[in-house]
């Protein structure tokens, strides 16, 4: 267990008495789950905190088979196609490309904006600099690639022709751009906070406050289309217990920080504290997903990495019910 049980549900009571008495009343008034097992993701990236914290959440919600399934960034899209994990934390872009191949998940609601960051060395200062410049990704089709390639198609660049984007592992292109070998880098947490401690290069976008990307959605809550659709209550309260762990982490980073360390997400606690301070959590409630949806199709359409229209993959690809059931009761 990664924090005392009643140590965790009394930082709750702290983050918003207000909004916890109507999760209570709707709690009573809703039968138990339709499955006590849950399985969710486990990736890299620590912006996805909401989901890590919450042991005891969804213990309260009926859950009692809790596995969080290790994969990388990269092969999280395969363990929600095939069912592996039925309900994760995961980047908006990614997921838009995979309801465009036609994979079996469900958008449910967005969590939280703005944890991507983009740094350059001296000869980037704006997206558009990254014509003719050499990019560090993960992979062709990872979270960094499709996020790039989003915003240097909503400036008018072709993804396709006009930036050199060259493999490497995080802690390669890391290094690399510190030796300027590479003219930018885009990192998610804990990477933006590491980049920026030890000063190598420079912040280029801050997705938490640079328009139009602080404006959407980064991370979405998501399920497998089948448990979705087979175990609607326990959907539901999974993504009730995510929305409550986005509210502490907003409202009690230090606690939040100190349950990444010591549930074994993540080994540096300065980081760790300083990703909560930095990401928004507490604007779940602000933005409507299907506008993220819609501004990041928009912006592959564009890159050429997509054919569906905005409209096709929300009415195919999203179910927005409990989101906003739960925007009701967790009033903040």
């Amino acid at each position: 267990m990664m924090i005392g049980r009643r140590a965790f549900l009394n930082g709750l009571a702290a983050a918003g008495a207000g909004s916890l008495v109507g999760a209570r009343s709707a709690l009573s008034a809703e039968p138990p789950p339709e499955t006590t097992t849950l399985r969710l993701g486990q990736q890299p990236s620590i912006c996805v905190a909401p989901q890590f914290i919450v042991t005891e959440l969804l213990k309260a919600e009926g859950f009692t088979d809790i596995t969080y399934v290790k994969v990388t960034i990269a092969g999280l899209s395969k363990a929600r196609a095939s069912g592996e994990v039925d309900v994760s934390l995961g980047f908006v872009a990614p997921l838009v490309i995979e309801l465009d191949a036609g994979a079996p998940i469900t958008l449910l609601g967005g969590v939280h904006v703005g944890c991507f960051e983009l740094f350059g060395t001296d000869r980037v200062r704006t997206i558009r600099d990254l014509k003719g410049k050499t990019v560090a990704i993960g992979d062709f089709g990872s979270p960094q690639h499709v996020f790039l390639s989003s915003m240097v198609a909503h400036v008018g660049l072709d993804p396709r022709k006009d930036v050199n984007f060259v493999k490497h592992p995080a802690d390669e292109g890391k290094r690399l751009l510190a030796e300027e070998k590479v003219d930018a880098y885009l990192g998610f947490p804990p990477d933006p906070q590491e980049l920026r401690a030890r000063k190598v290069g420079h912040v280029v976008v801050n997705s938490a406050v640079d328009r139009p990307w602080s404006q959407y959605f980064c991370c979405f809550a998501t399920g497998h289309r089948e448990f979705v659709k087979k175990h609607p209550i326990a959907t539901k309260r999974a993504l009730r217990a995510i929305l409550k762990g986005a509210d502490l982490c907003a409202l009690e980073p230090e606690r939040a920080a100190r349950a990444l360390v010591d549930g074994g997400f993540t080994p540096r606690y300065d980081y760790a504290l300083q990703t909560m301070k930095d990401v928004p959590y507490d604007k779940w409630r602000v933005y409507d997903p299907a506008d993220s949806v819609r501004f990041y199709a928009l912006r592959l359409r564009e890159a050429g990495m997509i054919k569906s229209t905005p409209q096709r993959l929300i009415a195919q690809g999203t179910d927005w019910r409990f989101f906003n059931e739960l925007k009701r009761e967790l009033k903040g």
